[in-house]
């Protein structure tokens, strides 16, 4: 969905928090509190199912709890994008859509393409299309989403190429921290874009919330809930003319 830009200076946020499984209401007010600390002018990335994690036992509150969700997060994307992903039924079935809301709309969704087996994501939601992972153009910057474990599909990677900014909203296993890192670092030197990582801070997920440029500078979130980096596109301009590997 194309918008007008209004070639604003924008700020790129990473956000970095515990979700409190079965405190929706506790979530959603860290989660607000910490969008509400950012000016106009922001792109915000939040944790994978920031809101609720993956409650399966209390499946039907999660559901429920999206439509309160929604409503909370138009009201404040006011001259703000907010990119997270949140669990919502469509039909029979339910889906981890990613999610981006800009001044008080949803201007984009999807369902995440490839869920994770060995967290048994296929066995309490299906499974979106490949083909929808794609470039959005949201007040002038180009942005694709990888949700979590769509990281390590190479095919999905050339999609999103041209990209201003690859948003990463993620649960990824601390067991595997050097993949996230890994695979965060090389999207923005292998896109020469922007790529805004955010992991949750639960004692499962890795907490490598951050920020890479595209020459392949990382700042990582460490012990901060909010990261702030300035969009800058000449960075992009550069990157791509000094290292031309034919990204328009």
């Amino acid at each position: 969905m194309m918008m007008t830009s209004k070639k604003g200076d924008y700020k790129l946020y990473s956000l970095l928090f515990e979700t409190k499984v079965g405190e929706y209401d506790t979530n959603l007010r860290t989660l607000l509190h910490l969008i509400s600390k950012t000016p106009k002018n922001s792109l915000i990335v939040a944790p994978e199912v920031c809101l609720s994690g993956f409650d399966y036992e209390n499946y039907d509150a999660v559901l429920a709890f999206s439509h309160k969700a929604n409503k909370a997060l138009k009201e404040v994307s006011d001259g703000k994008i907010i990119i997270l992903t949140m669990l919502e039924r469509r039909g029979d079935e339910v889906f981890n859509f990613a999610k981006i809301f800009h001044n008080g709309a949803v201007v984009f969704e999807r369902a995440k393409a490839k869920l994770f087996r060995f967290g048994d994501e296929h066995k309490y939601m299906s499974e979106g299309s490949g083909d929808e992972i794609q470039i959005v153009t949201v007040d002038g910057i180009k942005i694709g989403v990888f949700i979590c474990f769509e990281l390590r599909f190479k095919e999905f990677w050339q999609r999103l190429e041209g990209c201003d900014v690859i948003a990463v909203p993620s649960w990824w296993g601390v067991l595997r921290t050097e993949h996230f890192r890994i695979f965060t670092e090389a999207l923005a030197v292998m896109n020469q874009c922007y790529v805004v990582a955010s992991d949750s801070q639960n004692a499962e997920c890795t907490g490598l919330s951050g920020i890479i440029r595209p020459h392949g500078e990382v700042e990582r979130n460490g012990a901060k809930a909010i990261l702030e980096y300035s969009f800058d596109r000449k960075e992009i301009t550069v990157m791509r003319r000094y290292m031309d590997v034919g990204i328009g």
